[in-house]
C-alpha cells in the first residue's frame, strides 16, 4: 500500500512529519524549518528539454559546500555531448533556491556562465548565456516551458536511521518547448510538439553515502502528452515509490521498477526495465552516456546519463495499455558520498 501524503508542513523540528507520495505540491517545504548545519542542507533545480535530434540540459544547485552551475548540449545526430560546470565554493544557502516548485525566481550570474529559471504565467522561462561553452564555442538563448494544469510526481522520503535526513522531490513532466538556442554559431529551435521537458526539483538533507536511480521521458503518444517517472535510491521508499506515468496530464502510480543494466556499461549493450505490478515493461537503447567524476576521495559523484530509446509498454490506472516505440529519454546511474 503507498501512502498519499496529506497538505500541511514538511518538516517539524528538523524531522519529516509524513513519508508518501502526491500529485502536487501539497507539503510546504521552508529552509528555516530543517535544523541542521548549512553545510549539510541541498537544494537543486535541474531542467532537461529534448528533441530527437538535440537536447539541454540546466542546473543551478546549492549543495551548502559547494554550489553548482551547469550546463549540457545533447547532439543525438554526431551523437555527442558537452558540458561546461562552474564551482562555487561554500554558498550554504547564498544561492537562494526558491522554497515551492510553483513560486520564485532563480537567476545565477557569474563571469562564465548567466543562467535564470523564472516563472511567468502558464509557464516558464529559462535563459542561459555561456560564452566560454565547448571551448569557445559559446551557448546561449531563451526557451519557454509551457505548463498546463496537470499532475506530477510529489514523494517525501526519510532516510533510514538517520532522523533529520530527507528527501522532497518533485518532477514535473511534459511540459512543451518553445524557444532557440544558438550553439557554436548554429541555430537551433525548439518546437511544442517535438521538444519536451521535465523539472526535477529536490530539497532535503542526504546520509554521506548513496547510489540512485532514475529515469524520465517526455513527448506524445495517441497524439496526448505522455511521460514517466521512474526511480528507488531517494531514501527509504517503504511508504511509497517515485514511480508514475503521466498521459494526458493525469498521473498513474506504479509500484516497484527495476533497473537492469548490462555489467553496469552505460552506452553500448541496452538496458532492461521491469515491474514489480507488471504495468511498466522496456527495453531501453541507449545513445549517448552524459557521465562526469568528480573525485577527491571523502567527496565523490560518479555520475552516468543515459540518453537513448525506451520501447515496451505501460498499464494505466484503468487497465488501458499503452505500446511505446522509441521514445527518447534518460536513465541514469549516480553514486555519491556528499
Amino acid at each position: 500500500m503507498q501512502h498519499e501524503l496529506t497538505p500541511g508542513e514538511l518538516l517539524e523540528k528538523g524531522r519529516l512529519l509524513e513519508a508518501g507520495w502526491a500529485r502536487a505540491e501539497v507539503k510546504r517545504y521552508r529552509r528555516a524549518a530543517v535544523g541542521v548545519s548549512p553545510l549539510r542542507i541541498k537544494e537543486w533545480d535541474y531542467y532537461c528539454i529534448l528533441t530527437e535530434e538535440f537536447g539541454l540540459a540546466l542546473t543551478v544547485a546549492d549543495n551548502g559546500y559547494m554550489g553548482l552551475l551547469s550546463a549540457s548540449w545533447l547532439d543525438f545526430r554526431a551523437p555527442d555531448t558537452v558540458t561546461e560546470s562552474i564551482m562555487i565554493p561554500f554558498p550554504k544557502g547564498r544561492m537562494a533556491l526558491p522554497e515551492s516548485a510553483d513560486a520564485g525566481d532563480i537567476v545565477q550570474s557569474h563571469p562564465k556562465m548567466s543562467v535564470a529559471f523564472r516563472h511567468e504565467a502558464g509557464g516558464r522561462r529559462l535563459t542561459i548565456d555561456c560564452p566560454g561553452f565547448g571551448r569557445g564555442r559559446g551557448l546561449k538563448g531563451e526557451l519557454r516551458l509551457e505548463q498546463p494544469p496537470m499532475d506530477r510526481m510529489v514523494i517525501a522520503t526519510p532516510f533510514a536511521r538517520a532522523p533529520r535526513a530527507f528527501y522532497y522531490n518533485q518532477k514535473i513532466n511534459c511540459m512543451p518547448a518553445d524557444g532557440e538556442m544558438t550553439m557554436g554559431g548554429e541555430l537551433f529551435r525548439f518546437a511544442p510538439g517535438s521538444a519536451f521537458g521535465v523539472l526535477d526539483w529536490g530539497r532535503g538533507v542526504w546520509t554521506y553515502d548513496n547510489t540512485w536511480y532514475w529515469g524520465s521521458a517526455s513527448g506524445l503518444v495517441e497524439g496526448k502528452p505522455f511521460g514517466f517517472n521512474i526511480g528507488y535510491g531517494f531514501g527509504d521508499t517503504s511508504a511509497a515509490t517515485e514511480n508514475m506515468v503521466f498521459f494526458d496530464g493525469h498521473a498513474h502510480k506504479l509500484a516497484g521498477v527495476k533497473f537492469h543494466i548490462p555489467h553496469h556499461t552505460y552506452d553500448g549493450a541496452p538496458w532492461r526495465f521491469t515491474s514489480s505490478d507488471g504495468r511498466f515493461e522496456m527495453d531501453f537503447a541507449p545513445i549517448i552516456d552524459r557521465s562526469a567524476v568528480f573525485d577527491l576521495k571523502l567527496l565523490r559523484s560518479i555520475q552516468h546519463q543515459v540518453f537513448g530509446h525506451f520501447t515496451g509498454f505501460v498499464i494505466l490506472d484503468d487497465g488501458r495499455r499503452l505500446e511505446v516505440n522509441r521514445f527518447l529519454g534518460f536513465a541514469e546511474e549516480v553514486r555519491n558520498r556528499w
